[in-house]
């Protein structure tokens, strides 16, 4: 497993729409390996591939439900029905130290498939809900603060742009 770098905002790749993964084989398999050991490493709860540098719709994540301790990873995941609403803070990986309160869908039903390529789908809500669909808008090009205001946005962007940069 490698600690792969963390693409950070303006990088163009958190823009793009990533591509859905047509087969699942070993690449795929030792990118999510990567992907956990870079989320641990930078003490994320959720990855998605195009924050490494890859524009393929694959995404890790820690599941608080059972205090952090499982890792969920989807290939092509989707959100098929999504009910409520709630809002809370959110923070990303590839725009470090800055956070605001996103409005999300409070309960999800999610498909996808493991890395094995067998397809699963569940429902889930709380904070699991919000990681799943934080990491999903990065697999659409979109960032958290795309959910906020065009006046907070800009805030948030002028007050990023003061900030040093974490990156290598």
């Amino acid at each position: 497993m490698s600690i792969l770098r963390i693409r950070a905002y303006p990088d163009q790749v958190l823009r793009r729409k990533s591509d859905p993964v047509v087969t699942v084989n070993e690449k795929i398999v030792s990118l999510l390996d990567d992907m956990i050991a870079t989320m641990h490493y930078a003490n994320g709860i959720g990855l998605a591939a195009p924050q490494v540098g890859v524009s393929k719709r694959v995404i890790i994540l820690k599941n608080p439900d059972f205090n952090y301790g499982e890792l969920l990873e989807i290939i092509n995941p989707q959100i098929v029905a999504a009910s409520g609403e709630i809002t809370a803070e959110e923070g990303c990986l590839s725009i470090p130290e800055l956070y605001t309160n996103v409005k999300r869908a409070e309960k999800i039903t999610i498909k996808g498939l493991d890395r094995r390529g067998e397809e699963f789908c569940f429902e889930t809500g709380s904070m699991l809900s919000r990681i799943l669909q934080h990491e999903i808008d990065h697999l659409d090009g979109l960032l958290f603060w795309d959910r906020v205001g065009a006046a907070s946005r800009e805030i948030l962007k002028r007050e990023y742009k003061k900030m040093p940069t974490k990156q290598e």
